[in-house]
C-alpha cells in the first residue's frame, strides 16, 4: 500500500521492523507490514499496565491516594526507574506519573504487585485483559516490558491497546501529553516529548526501547474530527523511529475522511477481579472505596483534563532551594529513557545514561567528555540527535510546579560530543538578528558569557528555575560568540525582560536587556 522508500524495512538492523496505521474513529487499518510478527515490545507493555491501573480505580479497587509499599523486586528492577527504595511507601498517583511519562520500571512493577499481589498474579491479569481486547498474538510477562522469555506482541496488537487507552479512559488520556509531572519523590520528563512537540496535533502515547525490541512507539494525533495512531517496531533511533511514525501519521491523515462514522472499541470489562487481593495496600481507601465508575465514552475529541490545584505544603518555599540536584536531574532527563541497562557503576554528580545505557559523564565546569564510558558514540548521536532539548515544569518560586501545570521548553544547544569519522557536525547556532514583533515579544537577556557552553546551558537552567513566573514565555539559547557562549532568554515583552533583569540583579546575577522599540 505504500511506496515510499523511507517506510520500508532496512536491512542490517538490530531488530525487526514493524508497522501499522489504524483510523482510531472506525478501527480501520490504513497500512500494515509486518504487524502479525510477534516481536519485543519493550516499554509499550505499561500501557496495559496503566489500562489496567486505571481500570481498578475506576472499579474502586483502589485509589489514586493508595499508599502502595515498594518491594523489593520492584525497587531492584534496571533503568528506566524512579529510584524507589525497598519498603518507602508512596501514591498510586505518583507510580502512574512516573510509568507513563518516564516510563520508570520500577514504578512499574509496583502498579502491578500493588494490584494482584505479585508479578505473575498480574501478567495473568494483563493476558486476559489482551485476550478480552481482541490481543490474540500477545503474551506477557512482566508488567514493564523489559526483555523476558515468551513475552511478546505485535504492531497490530499494540496498536488496538492503544484506541482502547484513548477511547475506554479519556480522562486519564492526556497524562500522555504531559512534558513533565511531579511522581512524588522526582519531578518525571516525558520520554516521547520531542515526538509530541514536533507533529502537529501528537498527543501520546507511549515509547520502547530495549535491546532487543530496538525503539519502539504507539503514537497517536489529531486534526480537526480525524484521529489517527501509528504504531513502529524496530526502529534504530529515536531520530529513525519518530521520523518514520511521523511519516505514517502523515499518511494516515492523507487517507482518512474527514468525516466517519465513530466506532469506538467495545468496552473491555475487568479481568480476574477476585485475584487482586494485595497485602502490600496501607490505606483505607479500598475499603471507603467509591461505587464503581462507569466508563464514559465521549466523541473521540480527547480534552485536556482541569489543571489540578496546587496542594498545601506540596513546594518549598524558597527559590533559594534549585540544588545541583535538580539541575543534575534536569540534564539527566534531557538524554531521555533507558530501558535494560544497568545502573553505572561508577557515579559522578553528572552522570547521565541514554536510550542504550550508554552513560555519559558530565564534570563540572566543563562539556560533557567526547567518549561514553560505555556503548557507542553513534548511539549517542542518534538517540539524544546531537541536542540537549528538555521541558522543564517549575513554580514561581523556582521549584517543581504541581501535577497538571504546562510547562515552558527551555531549549538549550548541544553540548561538545565528539564526532566519529564520517559523521558530519551540525552547523554551529546563528545569533537571531530580529524576534517576531508580534505581541511585543521581540525583547530578550543576556544572563553571562561562559568559558564552556555546558556551563551557559546549566546556568540557564538555573536561571530559568528561580525567575520563571518572569521567563516562562521566553525561548532560552545557548549562542556560541568568538570570545565564549552567551546565555540568553529571548522572545520576551520589554516588562517582562526589565522585571526579570531587575530581580537577577537583586540576586548578584549578572543581566542586560537584548532588543529595541
Amino acid at each position: 500500500m505504500l511506496a515510499a522508500a523511507a517506510l520500508a524495512p532496512q536491512t542490517g538492523r538490530a531488530a525487526p521492523y514493524a508497522a501499522m496505521v489504524m483510523d482510531a474513529r472506525t478501527g480501520e487499518i490504513i497500512h500494515s507490514r509486518n504487524a502479525e510478527t510477534r516481536l519485543h515490545p519493550a516499554s509499550l507493555t505499561k500501557m496495559m499496565t496503566l489500562y489496567i491501573a486505571f481500570q481498578a480505580i475506576e472499579r474502586g479497587e483502589l485509589g489514586l491516594d493508595t499508599e502502595v509499599r515498594i518491594t523489593s523486586l520492584a525497587a531492584n528492577e534496571p533503568p528506566s526507574r524512579l529510584g524507589l527504595q525497598t519498603g518507602q511507601t508512596i501514591r498510586m498517583r505518583y507510580l502512574i506519573r512516573a510509568a507513563a511519562i518516564r516510563s520508570a520500571n520500577d514504578a512499574a512493577t509496583a502498579i502491578g504487585i500493588a494490584i494482584s499481589g505479585s508479578e505473575d498474579a498480574f501478567a495473568r491479569r494483563m493476558n486476559a485483559t489482551a485476550q478480552a481486547m481482541g490481543m490474540t498474538s500477545t503474551t506477557f510477562r512482566n508488567a514493564n516490558g523489559l526483555t523476558q522469555e515468551g513475552h511478546m506482541s505485535t504492531a497490530h496488537d499494540m496498536t488496538i491497546l492503544g484506541r482502547h487507552m484513548i477511547y475506554d479512559f479519556p480522562q486519564y488520556y492526556n497524562l500522555f501529553s504531559r512534558r513533565t509531572a511531579d511522581a512524588g519523590i522526582a519531578q518525571v520528563t516525558n520520554t516521547n516529548r520531542r515526538f509530541l512537540d514536533a507533529y502537529e496535533g501528537a498527543d501520546g502515547i507511549k515509547t520502547g526501547f530495549t535491546n532487543a525490541a530496538g525503539f519502539n512507539l504507539v503514537a497517536s494525533a489529531q486534526r480537526g474530527d480525524r484521529r489517527i495512531i501509528a504504531t513502529v517496531f524496530g526502529g534504530t533511533s529515536t531520530a529513525d523511529r519518530n521520523a518514520r511514525v511521523a511519516e505514517l501519521l502523515d499518511m494516515g491523515f492523507a487517507h482518512a475522511p474527514s468525516l466517519a462514522p465513530l466506532s469506538t472499541p467495545e468496552a473491555v470489562a475487568a479481568q480476574d477481579p477476585g485475584g487482586a487481593t494485595d497485602p502490600m495496600l496501607l490505606s483505607s481507601s479500598t475499603i471507603n472505596a467509591p461505587p464503581a465508575a462507569r466508563t464514559i465514552r465521549t466523541s473521540g475529541l480527547v480534552t485536556r483534563a482541569v489543571r489540578p490545584e496546587s496542594r498545601p505544603g506540596s513546594a518549598p518555599s524558597s527559590a533559594d532551594r534549585v540544588t545541583d540536584e535538580l539541575i543534575a536531574e534536569t540534564l539527566d532527563d534531557i538524554l531521555g529513557e533507558t530501558a535494560e541497562a544497568p545502573p553505572p557503576t561508577a557515579e559522578s554528580p553528572f552522570d547521565a545514561v541514554t536510550e542504550d545505557g550508554t552513560v555519559l559523564t558530565f564534570v563540572e565546569g566543563a562539556p560533557p567528555a567526547g567518549e561514553a564510558t560505555t556503548g557507542s558514540t553513534a548511539a549517542i548521536l542518534e538517540g539524544a540527535e546531537l541536542s540537549l532539548n528538555d521541558a522543564v515544569s517549575v513554580s514561581s518560586d523556582g521549584m517543581a510546579l504541581p501535577a497538571g501545570e504546562t510547562p515552558r521548553e527551555i531549549i538549550m544547544s548541544a553540548a561538545d560530543i565528539a564526532l566519529p569519522e564520517g559523521v558530519e557536525e551540525e552547523a554551529e547556532p546563528v545569533m537571531v538578528s530580529r524576534l517576531s514583533t508580534s505581541g511585543g515579544h521581540h525583547w530578550g537577556i543576556n544572563v553571562g558569557r561562559f568559558n564552556s557552553q555546558y556551563d551557559a546551558e546549566r546556568h540557564l537552567v538555573q536561571v530559568t528555575l528561580n525567575e520563571a513566573a518572569v521567563l516562562s514565555e521566553g525561548l532560552r539559547r545557548v549562542i556560541r560568540q568568538p570570545t565564549g557562549f552567551d546565555a540568553n532568554v529571548l522572545g520576551l515583552t520589554r516588562e517582562d525582560a526589565d522585571l526579570a533583569c531587575r530581580r537577577l540583579q537583586a540576586r548578584g546575577t549578572t543581566c542586560f536587556m537584548l532588543g529595541t522599540d
